[in-house]
């Protein structure tokens, strides 16, 4: 076994340049095999071994026993090891998670705090052929689509805000049966997990239930489903490439949001267009750990939706359609050109007033200019009509204003709808009115009522710029 596990090792190019690696050891077979291993392995592959065990507290005595045995073992291999206990079950109460989520998340993130302490840039950990299989069907069960089906890979990513964590699985070509047997073998007597007896968990039922079932009808199910799980990972690394030369032409990423041609993109295949949108997710969240097909599945029924639809997706990520384009990040509204405009501010007329982000020049004159001016943020007024009491504020509920050319006022977000601005832009337009009315939606259109008229005796000139 140490031969193959090696072997495999080296042909996925599982070790890091830094040939430093944190073990999680549970102190079941799996594990315990395999930390024995790479001891074996460590003087060949030149790596330095920490050992680290979580106690999650979920099984009282039985969870202190299993972190003795660990520290004990590492002491009699001579090894570094970290042992600590964390509170799951209050983690699972403060983000409503299932007790196997919170379990996962807590446990992988003191993981990557034992390798960034240690300098290690990854951990290995004990996942064998059984647990691909079993993780097959599990992304099979939740419909997780052609991506699920590829079930464990030998190395992949966690992200946790600022902590990141290459996780290893030397033994993924090894079955259960074939660790419990290299322990016999050795005599190391690994821990027996409880736990892994009920059948609660939905991946023990598929363990002690479902495959069993499945292999009645088929003895040769296990070696099925890994044949799937190639080919569905040999086909995504041809869409991968091919999605990769179409991002170029679609994609742009700006503020942490990333922006997709909405022309371009409707016109690719459907497989393209959900690989982008999970490359998308995947590269601004770290890791899909908590996107699932469903979420795919939402954006994709919404793409013909009109401008404004906002889809909510996990660790608060948004989906916003806009005119042209779509939106994916965290907070869409920080791709609007305009700066925040949050109260309401009195302008000096004539004279400068300085707004957040923003400075205005009021002028009054006697006669306009021959020449037009071809700034949209520059407008010119008739003084009688809009008085010198102006004010600059965001819009408001209720908002209406008759654009210039129309008989009838409209309602303020009827105009922006009508003018495509988008809606991330809407709430930071800078809105300028008098005491009676609206009198300028700046950079888009003035008030038939306060237009220049050839009875115009004073002229406002109004020039908004960016600082």
């Amino acid at each position: 076994m140490p031969e193959r596990v090696d072997k495999f090792i080296a042909e996925h190019h599982l070790i890091p340049d830094e040939r430093k690696l944190v073990v999680a050891v549970s102190g079941g077979p799996d594990s315990v095999c395999l930390l024995h291993i790479l001891v074996g392995l460590r003087e060949k592959l030149g790596i330095t071994l920490h050992v680290a065990h979580l106690n999650h507290e979920l099984r009282g005595d039985e969870s202190d026993a299993d972190a003795s045995y660990v520290a004990d073992l590492a002491q009699r291999l001579d090894l570094p090891c970290t042992v600590e206990r964390r509170d799951v079950k209050a983690y699972q109460r403060s983000k409503r998670l299932s007790l196997e989520e919170a379990a996962r998340e807590v446990r992988y993130r003191f993981m990557a705090e034992v390798a960034q302490a240690t300098g290690a840039k990854a951990v290995a950990v004990g996942h064998t052929l059984d647990d691909h299989i079993e993780t097959i069907l599990m992304h099979l069960i939740r419909g997780s689509g052609t991506r699920g089906l590829r079930g464990l890979q030998p190395s992949g990513t966690w992200r946790f805000g600022k902590l990141a964590l290459t996780v290893i699985r030397p033994l993924l070509e090894v079955n259960r049966k074939e660790t419990a047997a290299y322990c016999r073998h050795y005599r190391l007597k690994p821990r027996l997990d409880t736990s892994n007896l009920s059948l609660s968990p939905l991946r023990n039922r598929i363990r002690q239930q479902l495959i069993p079932l499945l292999e009645s009808y088929n003895p040769q199910v296990s070696e099925a489903l890994l044949r799937t799980a190639r080919i569905a990972a040999d086909d995504l690394v041809a869409l991968e490439e091919e999605a990769l030369k179409m991002g170029r032409k679609i994609i742009k990423e700006q503020e942490n949001t990333v922006i997709l041609d909405k022309e371009r993109f409707i016109s690719l295949p459907t497989a393209l267009q959900r690989h982008l949108l999970r490359a998308s997710m995947e590269k601004l969240l770290g890791s899909l750990m908590d996107v699932e097909s469903r979420h795919i599945e939402e954006i994709m029924t919404s793409l013909h939706k009109p401008a404004g639809k906002i889809i909510t997706l996990p660790d608060g990520l948004i989906f916003a359609i806009e005119y042209g384009r779509y939106l994916l990040g965290n907070n869409p509204t920080a791709l609007s050109p305009f700066p925040s405009l949050e109260t309401e501010h009195a302008l000096q007329i004539p004279g400068i007033t300085a707004l957040p982000g923003w400075q205005v020049k009021a002028d009054v004159m006697e006669r306009k200019p021959i020449t037009e001016e071809g700034n949209s943020w520059t407008a010119y007024f008739d003084l009688d009509q809009t008085g010198d009491k102006l004010t600059v504020r965001p819009r408001c509920p209720g908002d209406r204003f008759q654009p210039l050319g129309m008989s009838q006022p409209k309602k303020l977000n009827e105009f922006m709808i009508d003018s495509k601005i988008p809606q991330a832009w809407r709430r930071r337009i800078p809105i300028v009115c008098s005491p009676e009315l609206i009198i300028w939606v700046a950079g888009w259109r003035i008030d038939e009522r306060v237009k220049v008229t050839a009875d115009t005796n004073q002229f406002l000139r109004l020039e908004f710029k960016r600082i």
